[in-house]
């Protein structure tokens, strides 16, 4: 875990310093690790907020951040499940972790839809107003 600890602050600096950054779930200690919202200790919450989704795309495909991603086997076990949500927010609105919760459980049980979403599988903004789940 050396690897993925040891540049965790560089990497959440390279995102607060991204194109686009807005937001970023952390505590004291500058990250998101201690928060536990998951029964399963070893899990691990990471959230964050963009004004685009291109944006996000940027920071994790194309920024040194992707080097980070591609080493993941090293530190986490590979998840079955879908473990990762988009979803649009209005302006100002501040997500909590129960929140991103309840958006993965989401496409865990009904797919990706406008509610929540993935890179492979986008929705607008427009759509999701539109949309009552």
């Amino acid at each position: 875990m050396s690897g993925f600890v040891n540049n965790l602050e560089r990497i959440n600096e390279l995102a607060e310093n991204s194109a686009g950054f807005v937001w970023r779930l952390k505590e004291d200690n500058n990250n998101a690790t201690s928060i536990k919202v998951f029964e399963d200790d070893y899990m691990l919450i990471n959230m964050s907020v963009w004004e685009s989704i291109e944006s996000l795309y940027q920071f994790v495909y194309q920024s040194a951040h992707v080097d980070y991603l591609k080493r993941r086997k090293e530190w986490f076990e590979k998840m079955t499940d879908m473990y990762t949500a988009l979803w649009w927010i209005p302006e100002n609105h501040t997500i909590t972790p129960a929140e991103a919760i309840d958006r993965l459980m989401h496409i865990r049980l009904q797919g990706e839809t406008p509610f929540a979403f993935s890179f492979k599988k986008q929705f607008t903004a427009t759509e999701a107003i539109k949309g009552k789940y």
